[in-house]
């Protein structure tokens, strides 16, 4: 037994796709077939990189040891961290948490929990 699909049989499926979607949805959904192929092959290979782990355990040891730094009139929650919000920031767009509109304090909550998700920490 050979392949399953051999060039003509491909031919003949392409030319039904073209005929039922049409020329405007066809590259559309070959796209769609392609990013969703991209994404799997990210989560069979574990998703983030090294640099990405080693922000997150940085981030988590940053919190657990040391004080909140005071930059508003009003006292921050307790158990925060004296950390660089830039980095929370892009931790958070690598681990796909929408930053806007939170405080930091919000955003580093959610950024661990994700990252607790994840397996990360």
């Amino acid at each position: 037994m050979g392949a399953f699909l051999q060039g003509n049989e491909l031919l003949l499926i392409l030319a039904v796709l073209l005929l039922i979607l049409g020329p405007t949805k066809l590259p559309q959904l070959a796209r769609g077939l392609g990013q969703a192929m991209r994404e799997f092959k990210k989560a069979s290979q574990g998703l983030y990189d090294e640099e990405t782990i080693n922000q997150v355990k940085t981030l988590q040891a940053s919190q657990a040891v040391q004080p909140v730094k005071q930059t508003q009139a009003t006292q921050p929650a307790s158990g925060s961290a004296d950390i660089d919000i830039n980095m929370v920031k892009q931790l958070a767009a690598k681990l796909g948490v929408q930053s806007e509109g939170k405080s930091d304090a919000d955003l580093v909550k959610e950024v661990l929990a994700k990252a607790k998700e994840k397996g990360l920490i």
